[in-house]
Order: C-alpha cells, then sequence, then structure tokens
C-alpha cells in the first residue's frame, strides 16, 4: 500500500475507494475520534499565561479504529488527511493525525466540494496542509460552547429541575420561540370587515376606496360603517374605468445553500431540516449511479452562492438542448450571497452531474432520496435560466362613493418555471370596454378579525437564525432537534410551540444571563469565529475575555437565584422507609417522591390514590394473554395504553388502540400494512417492521402501477381522487 486517504464516512470512503486503483487505501475515522472527555469539564487555565489548555480524550469506541490507523500509516508511503472543507472537517482533519502520533501541519491535506473521480483526483494533484487557523476557529466553538453547557446546565438543573440544558446556539433559539409565544399570547383581535362584489360578466372586485379615502385592512372596524358603505355601493352607479395591463418579471432563484434547502425542503416536501441534511449527506457521500458509485450533489453544508465555471456551462448546454434558446440568458448568472460571514471558496448545492436527470436517476435513488435530488437539479437548472414573465391586469370600476379593483394574471413565458414547475393558476379577466356602463351583479360585507403571528415552522425558523446570524449551516438541524430532544419545545402539525419549562428556563437566563440569550451576541460571536479563522483575531485571547465575567455571574447566581423548584409536603408517609412524602415537578410533570430520596427512591404519580399508596387504574374486560390477569388502562407521558394488573410480576403492556390493518399486503414482504399515527400525522409501515421498512405517507391501495407493476396509493388534490406508485411516482387518474 503506497497512499492511505483518511475520511470521516464509511460511505465517503467507499465511493472514493471506487475511483482509485490497488495503491490506494481509503479509511473512515467515523467522525470525531478526539473530543473533550464526556463527564468532566476538560479545561483547565495555565496559572502563568492564563490560556486555556483542552484536554482531549479518546472514546472508547474510537480506540479500535485509531489503533487501526496508526498501523496503517506506519505501512503507507504517503498518508493523505481528506476530511470535510469546513472548519469542523479541519479540526476533525487535525485531531486525526494527532491521535495517529502525526504532525498536523506536515500532513498533506485534500479537499473537494464533490465526490467525483475527476473532483479526487484532482484533489491528488493538489494538496494543501491543515488549515491551523481554521482549527482554532473551531477549537474556539468547542470550548465556549463546552463553557456555557458545562457551568450553566447544572445551575438550571440546580435551581428548577434536573435534566435542563443550556447552550451558546440552543438558548438563544430558545429565546426565539419564546419571544414569538409572548406575542401571540399577548396579542388582541382587532374586527374589520371586508366588501367584495362581482359585476358583469362575472368579475370579483374587492373595495379600495370609499368617500376619496383608501381601503386598507382596518380602514372599516365595525358592522354599522360596513352596512353604510354597502349601501352606499349599492346605490351608485359603476362606470369601467381604467384598465391595465403590465409585465413583470418573476426572479430567477439563485441555487440552493444550506440553510434555503433546508426551507424548501420543509415547505414542498414536508421534510424536517435533520431529515433534508440525513438525505442530502448520502447523495453527497456517494449512491449507485449508471456510471458507478459516485456523489451526485456537492457538499451541503454550505453558505455559499459561488458555482464552478464548468457546472454553469454544463447547465447552459442542458437548457439549449432540452428546452430551447429562449430558455437560455446571454451571460451565464452569478450569484453573492448576504449571509455574513459566508466561506465563499465553498460552492451553491448542486448535481455534480448534469446528464444524471431526475428520471434517470429514479431507477437509482429510494422515493424520499429522489425528491431531494429533483429539489436540487431542477432548482440547479433554474438558476441560469431566463426569468419568467407575467402579465398582470387590473380594471377599476368607479361609482360616486366607492370604487372596486378587480386582478387578474397570466404566465406570458414560463422561463425557469420550466424547470422547477409553475403551480399558480391564471386568472384572466374578460375584454371589456373602458368608461362604459357597469352593473352591480352582487355585493356583500365579510366579518373578519386580525389573526395573530404564525408560530415557527421548522423553515421559518431556520430563516431567522440565519438572518439574524445565530449559529452557522452545520448548526440549524441539531439546535432543532436537540431543543425537541430536551422537550423544550413540540413540533405539531409542522409548527414549534414551547412548552412550559421553557418559559420558565429562558426567564430566569433573560434576568440573570441576558447576553446568552441574545441573537445579537450570538451573532458576534460567529464574526468573532470568523476573524479567528482569518487570523484577525487571537482564539485565546477571546476565550479570556468572555470566561472571567461568565464565571464571575455563575459563582454569583449560585446564591442570588432563588430556587424556583416545586416541593410541596403532601402530609402523607412512604410505604417503603416511613418518610414524608413530597409533591415535586419534573420533566415530565407533576409527581409524589419520597424526602430520603436519594436513599429511597420512592415514586408514584400525583393522580395515584394515596388512601392505599396503591396504584389505581381503569379497569376492562380484557384478560393478559400471558398470565391471565386482568388488564388495566394505564397513562403514560405519550397518552393512554393497555398493562396487565399483576405489574411487575408480568409486564405485558399494548396499545389502548391498535392500529389499523389495511387489506392491502405490503408490497416488499407481503406483511400486513398498518395505520399509524407519528409526530407529523398519520402514516403507513409494515406490520414485520425493523425486518421490512416500507413506509408511506398517503393510503395504500388495491392497485398495480401501469408503468412498473408496484403498489400504488390514493391521493385526494383539490376534491380529485389520483393514484400515485410507491416506486416509480407514476400519477394516473381514478
Amino acid at each position: 500500500m503506497k497512499h492511505l486517504i483518511i475520511v470521516e464516512s464509511p460511505a465517503k470512503a467507499k465511493t472514493i475507494s471506487s475511483f482509485l486503483g490497488k495503491d490506494y487505501k481509503v479509511i473512515a475515522s467515523k467522525g470525531h475520534i478526539r473530543d473533550l472527555p464526556k463527564h468532566t469539564f476538560g479545561i483547565t487555565i495555565d496559572e502563568k499565561s492564563g490560556n486555556f489548555v483542552p484536554k482531549y480524550t479518546i472514546p472508547k469506541e474510537s480506540s479500535s479504529i485509531v489503533k487501526e490507523l496508526k498501523s496503517l500509516a506506519k505501512e503507507a508511503e504517503h498518508l493523505y488527511i481528506a476530511t470535510d472543507e469546513d472548519r469542523e472537517g479541519e479540526a476533525i482533519g487535525y485531531h486525526i493525525a494527532t491521535a495517529i502520533g502525526k504532525d498536523p501541519t506536515a500532513l498533506p491535506r485534500i479537499v473537494f466540494h464533490e465526490i467525483t473521480k475527476d473532483a479526487i483526483l484532482n484533489a491528488l494533484e493538489n494538496p494543501r496542509k491543515v488549515d491551523m487557523q481554521s482549527v482554532d476557529a473551531q477549537q474556539t466553538r468547542r470550548l465556549l460552547d463546552r463553557i456555557v453547557g458545562y457551568k450553566l446546565s447544572p445551575l438550571l438543573a440546580s435551581k428548577i429541575q434536573k435534566g435542563l440544558s443550556a447552550g451558546r446556539v440552543q438558548s438563544s433559539t430558545l429565546k426565539l420561540i419564546i419571544d414569538k409565544e409572548r406575542e401571540i399570547r399577548n396579542f388582541k383581535s382587532e374586527e374589520f370587515w371586508t366588501i367584495n362584489a362581482v359585476f358583469e360578466p362575472g368579475i370579483e372586485a374587492a373595495l379600495i376606496s370609499y368617500q376619496d379615502t383608501k381601503i386598507e385592512k382596518l380602514t372599516i372596524g365595525n358592522e354599522t360603517l360596513a352596512n353604510t358603505i354597502l349601501n352606499a355601493s349599492k346605490a351608485d352607479k359603476f362606470i369601467v374605468g381604467e384598465i391595465e395591463k403590465k409585465e413583470r418579471k418573476s426572479k430567477t432563484p439563485p441555487p440552493f445553500m444550506t440553510s434555503t434547502l433546508q426551507q424548501a425542503a420543509s415547505t414542498q416536501l414536508g421534510f424536517s431540516p435533520k431529515k433534508t441534511m440525513m438525505l442530502a449527506q448520502k447523495l453527497y457521500e456517494g449512491v449507485k449511479t449508471d456510471k458507478g458509485t459516485s456523489g451526485i450533489i456537492t457538499y451541503m453544508r454550505t453558505d455559499s452562492l459561488n458555482l464552478a465555471k464548468e457546472a454553469i456551462q454544463s447547465a447552459r448546454d442542458y437548457i439549449v438542448t432540452n428546452y430551447g434558446e429562449k430558455y437560455l440568458p446571454k451571460k451565464p448568472k452569478v450569484y453573492t450571497t448576504k449571509s455574513k460571514g459566508a466561506q465563499e471558496a465553498h460552492e451553491a448545492i448542486r448535481p455534480t452531474m448534469i446528464d444524471f436527470h431526475p428520471q434517470k436517476a429514479a431507477s437509482f435513488l429510494a422515493p424520499d432520496e429522489l425528491k431531494l435530488y429533483r429539489l436540487i437539479y431542477n432548482r440547479f437548472l433554474a438558476c441560469q435560466m431566463n426569468e419568467a414573465i407575467i402579465e398582470s391586469q387590473t380594471i377599476l370600476f368607479r361609482g360616486q362613493q366607492t370604487v372596486f379593483k378587480a386582478n387578474g394574471k397570466r404566465l406570458v413565458f414560463d422561463g425557469f418555471y420550466k424547470a422547477t414547475g409553475y403551480t399558480d393558476k391564471d386568472k384572466l379577466l374578460p375584454q371589456i370596454t373602458p368608461n362604459t356602463q357597469a352593473t352591480l351583479q352582487s355585493i356583500d360585507a365579510k366579518q373578519n378579525f386580525t389573526e395573530p403571528p404564525a408560530r415557527y415552522s421548522e423553515a421559518s425558523l431556520v430563516k431567522m437564525l440565519e438572518s439574524l446570524g445565530i449559529g452557522r449551516p452545520s448548526t440549524y438541524a441539531p439546535t432543532i432537534s436537540i431543543l425537541e430532544a430536551r422537550e423544550y419545545i413540540s413540533i405539531r402539525e409542522k409548527r414549534i410551540h414551547p412548552n412550559e419549562i421553557a418559559f420558565t428556563v429562558i426567564e430566569l437566563l433573560e434576568v440573570h444571563f441576558p447576553e446568552i440569550v441574545d441573537s445579537s451576541f450570538t451573532a458576534t460571536m460567529e464574526e468573532t469565529l470568523d476573524k479567528i479563522a482569518q487570523g484577525e483575531e487571537d482564539w485565546q485571547q477571546v476565550l479570556k475575555d468572555f470566561y472571567a465575567p461568565f464565571d464571575a455571574k455563575i459563582q454569583a447566581s449560585k446564591t442570588a437565584i432563588k430556587s424556583q423548584k416545586v416541593s410541596i409536603p403532601t402530609g402523607e408517609k412512604c410505604p417503603e422507609c416511613g418518610g414524608e412524602l413530597f409533591l415535586k415537578k419534573g420533566r415530565f410533570g407533576e409527581f409524589i417522591a419520597c424526602g430520603n430520596f436519594p436513599k429511597c427512591k420512592y415514586t408514584k404519580n400525583k393522580n395515584d390514590d394515596t388512601s392505599n399508596q396503591q396504584n389505581t387504574h381503569e379497569a376492562t374486560s380484557q384478560s393478559c394473554e400471558k398470565c391471565g390477569s386482568p388488564m388495566v388502562i394505564k397513562e403514560s407521558r405519550r397518552g393512554k395504553f393497555l398493562a396487565c394488573s399483576a405489574y411487575p410480576k408480568c409486564k405485558n403492556a399494548k396499545p389502548l388502540n391498535p392500529p389499523k390493518t389495511l387489506e392491502v399486503p405490503c408490497p416488499e414482504c407481503g406483511g400486513t400494512l398498518l395505520e399509524r399515527k407519528g409526530k407529523r400525522g398519520v402514516f403507513y409501515g409494515c406490520g414485520n417492521y425493523p425486518k421490512c421498512k416500507f413506509i408511506a405517507n398517503f393510503t395504500p391501495v388495491d392497485r398495480k402501477c401501469s408503468a412498473c407493476g408496484y403498489l400504488m396509493g390514493q391521493k385526494i388534490l383539490k376534491s380529485k381522487t389520483i393514484y400515485e406508485c410507491f416506486k416509480c411516482k407514476n400519477k394516473e387518474e381514478a
């Protein structure tokens, strides 16, 4: 073995291996192999210099891979670090080199935006060194987050409840969610009326003026005024006023970067940011194609809108060949990002092979992978196409006291919509003559009330984080996942709802640690990290400036902040040790526990019968199929369920309402399909899960696809029933 290449992921290693000969061995570190310890602070401060010294350790799960890497490194003539080209990838490369006893600054470092044969060979011909300034920036981020989390989380646990955590990006994100909820709760709805009319021959128009006063949303604030205007309109004699037709260009969208991909995948495909990044990772690291295994999109953690010249030319060639000259602009389109600190050396997210179009990809990709790839592919083509042209039409109907306006539009030239699709329908206004009499066909007044602002969706929250400069592309999805895992938030009907404990945490942080939840502080820190990466700031000084005042606040808060824990005596005795029982508040609500904890760990539900210290549950007529005891209805934080009354001797439990079975068999294994409920609504899965992982988000029916013979599902779109194949996405009308 002459050459050893070290990457992070096994999938990436497999793809790169397929491009190279026998002289190359590609091995994966499987992510971070050296990090701060999990259960201790892991940072010391040098007494003389005051510098921060991280105590990095190799986790047990990584020890075997480190041993293997050391052995292979001794055999290899040349060793290459090939981790991702971002700060985290740079830091991983640094730690890999250090862990195997090599000088990180001496090893060749290869970088690439896409995992294709040409890109890998070009990278091997042009290696560079590990960028230690980027390593320092990432190291600063890691130490800052450890300082905040390790110092602040125990304080929250001691003052509020166990299991709570805080973080630099996490807490400022939660503050945004809480502020939105406060805005919703404080919202006061206002009444307003709208007046709409229909003029012959069936032209719908809205009131825009009354007695020379422009009508805006809250102008008509009560029914009395609405009826006055309504009667005036009925008495008016109308003429056709100005008729205007204007053409406007619909701006070509830029290619995707991480934040916009997450937003589009959420709104158009219903994917969470976490799912989007998981799928994008697969497409980047390598999938089977008609030309062998290859990465089919460029690196998916990016805040750049740059595109390689070769990629732009390939798109332009494809557009001319497949759509025609009229869709191609005279000059290639160039985009620049507005994101603060964007790494412009990177590329936007695009397909790596323009000839691997979605129709061809359908034979190689899983359904969700194909959906995301199609979104990326079509957006890339669209960004190099001409603008669409839309004609807007307006007609004014003028009376003595009131003026009504009708709006219409039509797509004149589809432009980039040829690639992305155009979902709006034309609304054409009929041809009528100006200055002629207009006949009022009907008119009505409708009462409305202003609505509170909408809660964040995952897509709109990502957009807000990006606009405020909170976090970076790699942090958006993990931040939302952490908040959900910590039960600070819950996602219902695609909207983010804060749980009550989140209010308590944010209220405490706002008073005692306002900088931690201040979005401008977090954004400024991101800019500081950028300056460290550019060599403009000293990373040790940044840590010193932050740590001293922060640690002083932590020490003062230990005595200054009063405990907010609920611990109320119940007047009852513990049945196990005789100690006093207290009403407490935990992560899942209120419960009763022994005051002698942790020596005595007796607990029970707050609503359990305290007269005999026995748990009482609703009886059923069912018997346990394992032991014959009666089954009872119990309740957990996830809802009610059936359990054996002989618990803990018998631990049999099952759903109170078993999932509905479908008559249609699973197309993959022939098993029973079940209707289930998840966080995002109803879905259908195989009863043989996890052996069979067939899943569908619309109803499977007993119908085979005419194109490929696979199972189809039923969808209702605008009162119209269609059938769609779960495999090839072929659609058929009912």
